[in-house]
Formats: structure tokens, C-alpha cells, sequence
């Protein structure tokens, strides 16, 4: 009982020092309420009001037909000159840019080889692989209609019955929201857990708790309840309040058995944390040696891309970091609606590597609280 005392008593000191730090604050408040909303509405993948830069020098009744179906929302067209068409690409204006070259129409219906010229901005990958496939189908459409005199469809032999299960709109705010929830859970956690440790260190503070009958183990264990509490809290504040309620994204999986697993994924983080902050020397340090722990956790544990389409080799290694398995472990939970006969092997990886990665932490911590003794 005098242990429990020692924790809860020093973890509450922890809650303390943090509501004094308005910056550590201000960090927690933008991260579960801006940063979810603009990572998730900034970036769609999705066509979406494409500059295309447009030269006619047909100037035909069939280049008017094409140019007049490039419309917004899905493109922004402009009408240039040819000489100003690469000059627009090389600075950027543009993401597309389509010349119609003169006698096009007098071609095409004489049956002769007739070309559009199509520039791409493949720097704007999203839009370059979407977009190119779009102006493709416009300008087909309108040729083959204007040819025939009429639009037609072709007919298949097999009909297709698309059903996007889980996420019927195909809306990416339904996905991003989510995993930048789930992204900054990892991310605030080794912040929160290691700059209290830093802030310590260099107050001089860790000098004081040396003196007083608590052990190493129940400082650290302070540590890890009180900012895993503060992250469990701000997350499911965010969930309710900005995911549920701002952006309107629908969540039919059990939030108690996601919020369960991201415990689980807190305790091993934050144990992380505290590693890396007995590592680093300063909080400058820890910034750099944070960037490079935390992107390849985010980018290969599969929040971003599937991790199907990693190396063999990469997939392999990452099976050992605890992101990965709060990845795969929340989406079956807040997408697919799993339970918890479906997530349990998350559940049990999140542990193992938790109690592997508290382990270290606390071999490390106290080496560092002796070595300053």
C-alpha cells in the first residue's frame, strides 16, 4: 500500500508540474483539436479543384466541347497561350497542362491520327495519378460523342456491384481523423513522458526525489500513469468532441475496447519515452532523437500506407514496435467493429512489448538516477 501511496502521490505531482506548463498545454490542446481537423481535411486524396492550364489552337467546335468539360469542383482550368504553358508548369501554377493542336477537329472526323498533347506535374503525385486518368476519360468522351453524334455506354458482359464496406462515401475525413488520433496518442505520450523527465533533470528536481523514501521504480511508474492519464483523457475528449461531433465522422466500434487497447499502447510508449529522455542530455537532444524514433514508428506501422505493400523486410522488424499493433488493433475496433476475440493477439503483443520496453526504461533509469547520485 505504501508503494501504491508513492506512485499516486508523485504521479498527482506530475499532473501538477504539467498544468504549470502552458506550453506542454497549449501542445496537448493543438494536437487533439487543429492538428486532427486540418491532417485529415487538408490533404484529400481525391480530385479536388486541380489547376489545369489549357492551349486551343483549334479553336473548333469540338476543343470548345473539351475544354468547356473541365470544370470545377474536380479541376480549375485556365485558358493560356502556348507560350506561356511551360513557363506555367516550370513555376508550378499548374498541375496539368493540355494543348489542342489546330486542325484537330478537321482530323478526327477524317479518320486521321489526331493528338492531345498532356503535360503532368508528377511532383503532385496524389493529383498526377488521379487526375491523369480524369482527363483521359474527358477527352474520349467528348471525341467519341462528337464522332457518333450521340453518347453511348458500352455494355458489359459482367456487371461489377461496388459496396465500399466501412466506409461508404469513400470520404478520407472518416480515415484521417481517426489515425491522426491515433498517431498523436504515440506521439504525445513520448513527448509528455520525456520532457517531464528532461524538465527534471534540469531543474533539479530528480536530486530531491533521491533523498525521499520512494524507489526508482515507483518514480517511474508515476511517470507512466499520470501522462498516460493525461493522453488517455485528451484523446477521448478529441474523439467525442472534434472526430464525432465537428467533422460529423460516424464511429460504430466499441470506444471502451479501443480506449483499453490504447492503454496498453501508453504503457509501452511512455516507457519509451522515459528511455529516450534518459538517453538525451538536453530537451534539444530529445527533440531530434524523437524525430528520429517517432517518423518510422508513424510512417511503417501501417496508419499511412498498408503495410502489404512494404518489404518483406521492413514488415518483419516493425512487428517488434508497439505502433503497429495499436494500428491494426484500433482500425478492427473503430472501423470494422471487431471484438475482443478479434483484436486479442494486438492486445497481448501491445503487452509483451510494454512490459520488454518498461523493462529497459527502468534498467536505463536507474543507471542514469545513480550515476547522478
Amino acid at each position: 500500500m505504501d508503494k501504491l501511496q508513492n506512485i499516486f502521490r508523485l504521479g498527482c505531482k506530475e499532473l501538477w508540474s504539467l498544468w504549470r506548463d502552458p506550453m506542454m498545454l497549449l501542445l496537448i490542446t493543438y494536437t487533439f483539436t487543429m492538428s486532427i481537423y486540418t491532417g485529415s481535411s487538408s490533404l484529400p486524396e481525391s480530385l479536388n479543384n486541380a489547376p489545369i492550364a489549357i492551349v486551343d489552337e483549334d479553336r473548333s467546335i469540338l476543343s470548345e466541347r473539351i475544354t468547356s468539360a473541365f470544370y470545377p469542383p474536380l479541376f480549375a482550368p485556365r485558358m493560356i497561350a502556348l507560350d506561356q504553358m511551360d513557363a506555367g508548369m516550370d513555376a508550378g501554377q499548374y498541375s496539368f497542362s493540355m494543348n489542342i493542336p489546330s486542325r484537330f477537329q478537321e482530323d478526327v472526323l477524317a479518320g486521321r491520327p489526331a493528338a492531345i498533347q498532356l503535360n503532368v506535374d508528377a511532383t503532385r503525385v496524389t493529383q498526377a495519378l488521379s487526375g491523369s486518368g480524369y482527363v483521359q476519360q474527358i477527352i474520349l468522351s467528348e471525341v467519341n460523342e462528337y464522332a457518333q453524334h450521340h453518347r453511348s455506354a458500352m455494355a458489359f458482359p459482367v456487371d461489377l456491384e461496388l459496396r465500399a464496406r466501412f466506409n461508404p462515401t469513400l470520404d478520407r475525413q472518416w480515415f484521417g481523423s481517426l489515425m491522426q488520433v491515433i498517431n498523436n496518442v504515440t506521439m504525445l505520450s513520448i513527448i509528455l513522458t520525456g520532457a517531464a523527465l528532461i524538465r527534471e533533470r534540469e531543474h533539479g528536481t530528480v536530486e530531491h526525489l533521491l533523498v525521499m523514501p520512494v524507489s526508482v521504480f515507483e518514480i517511474m511508474m508515476a511517470k507512466v500513469w499520470s501522462m498516460g492519464l493525461v493522453v488517455l483523457l485528451a484523446s477521448f475528449t478529441s474523439i467525442h468532441l472534434v472526430v464525432m461531433g465537428l467533422m460529423q465522422v460516424p464511429i460504430d466500434g466499441s470506444l471502451w475496447l479501443f480506449f483499453m487497447g490504447a492503454a496498453l499502447s501508453l504503457f509501452a510508449t511512455t516507457s519509451l519515452g522515459i528511455y529516450l529522455a534518459t538517453v538525451a542530455k538536453s530537451m534539444p537532444q530529445f527533440g531530434l532523437l524523437m524525430m528520429l524514433v517517432l517518423i518510422p514508428l508513424q510512417m511503417l506501422s501501417g496508419g499511412m500506407t498498408p503495410r502489404e505493400s512494404m518489404p518483406s523486410l521492413v514488415q518483419n522488424i516493425m512487428q517488434i514496435a508497439p505502433t503497429t499493433h495499436f494500428v491494426n488493433l484500433a482500425q478492427a475496433v473503430l472501423y470494422r467493429d471487431a471484438g475482443f476475440g478479434t483484436v486479442w493477439p494486438s492486445f497481448l503483443a501491445l503487452f509483451s512489448i510494454g512490459c520488454v520496453l518498461f523493462y529497459f526504461a527502468l534498467k536505463r533509469f536507474k543507471e542514469t538516477i545513480h550515476t547522478m547520485a
